[in-house]
């Protein structure tokens, strides 16, 4: 353990922290981009310089780590005139279209620029354009908005292990590449779209579907398997607009392909919406209270006429642990037998 002063305020830590951590554990706000908590340090947007005395220059919070006696001032007049310049330079080759980008309002470098009172930017020269949009079927690949954090890069490589995109070219032609600078090809679950901080990169399924305002966040359980990865629900007039997951759960905010893509079918028009009863050959609407008065009725029934080991209770793999439990024991102690199994068994 060291001791470090943070703004003239003492805290303890372990030798391998850095600045930045240190300085969350005090709640001390340091303004960054690039950094993730659940990704290595980049230090690429130099938005969290602090100064350290006895250092000749202010250094990078989130890839410096402390040291025994080490004194910190994260805030002065002069690290603000630095941060602003740096975010003015981000801008600088940033298109100024935030009136009908998607990621409006969720933004962390409008959230800045907003902070940070910038109106008009003393830095004019060449953009970079990038005209061809990328040909995926579910992630919208928008690179003139892109500020070269990284984060897409490490969360590909260091949680997904996939390594579908990297820093391509060097200077002002740098870009995040695919395999060939070609369509992106992966397996398109979308972490890379849940930490970029701009509108970078995006869902096509939720283009032009409306923004924050107006959505009911509704926090429920991934469908697709016994998982149960916990998503939330952006919905709007009773429509699911987009699926994310919060880092606070324990799926640590990352899904799969499906569960952040796989949701168009709650809107199918083929999806029953209402049980049904065979009856004279063809299936009928019904209320639930009817259906399972029905099943309870002819389970009992066949119970009583052939026994209980007459009957089998398969479950489901899309179904959650609780749910499966709650399954077999309705089988074996309500009907009274162990002919139960699973189908991800087979």
């Amino acid at each position: 353990m060291v001791k470090i002063t943070i703004d003239s305020r003492p805290i303890e830590v372990t030798e391998s922290t850095t600045i930045l951590q240190a300085a969350k554990l005090l709640n001390i706000p340091i303004p960054t981009l690039c950094h993730h908590p659940k990704l290595t340090p980049f230090g690429g947007c130099r938005l969290c310089i602090v100064e350290v005395k006895g250092m000749p220059k202010p250094v990078t919070a989130c890839t410096t780590t402390v040291s025994n006696g080490m004194e910190v001032t994260t805030y002065s007049p002069y690290l603000e005139e630095l941060r602003k310049t740096v975010l003015e330079l981000i801008l600088s080759d940033h298109p100024n279209d935030c009136m009908v980008c998607e990621q409006a309002g969720s933004c962390k470098l409008q959230d800045l620029a907003y902070d940070y009172g910038i109106r008009e930017n003393r830095y004019q020269g060449e953009r970079r354009i990038y005209p061809n949009r990328d040909g995926n079927p579910f992630i919208e690949r928008d690179l003139e908005k892109c500020i070269l954090c990284g984060r897409c890069v490490k969360v590909c490589d260091e949680v997904q292990g996939v390594e579908a995109i990297d820093f391509g070219y060097r200077g002002f032609r740098s870009k995040i590449c695919t395999n060939y600078d070609e369509d992106l090809e992966c397996e398109f679950c979308g972490q890379c779209v849940s930490v970029c901080p701009t509108g970078a990169l995006t869902g096509k399924q939720w283009k032009k579907k409306g923004r924050k305002g107006g959505q009911v966040e509704v926090e429920t359980t991934c469908p697709y398997c016994g998982t149960g990865c916990n998503i939330t629900a952006h919905v709007k007039e009773n429509e699911i607009l987009k699926v994310t997951s919060k880092e606070q759960t324990w799926n640590e905010g990352w899904l799969c392909v499906k569960g952040r893509f796989g949701y168009r079918f709650v809107q199918s028009p083929e999806r029953l919406k209402r049980p049904l009863i065979k009856r004279n050959g063809q299936f009928e609407e019904t209320s639930w209270d009817e259906a399972l008065d029905y099943v309870a009725r002819r389970l009992s029934e066949i119970k009583e006429k052939h026994g209980a080991d007459s009957i089998g209770g398969l479950s489901s793999a899309r179904c959650t642990n609780e749910e499966n439990y709650a399954f077999q024991k309705l089988i074996r102690a309500g009907i009274g037998t162990n002919n139960v199994d699973h189908c991800a068994r087979l």
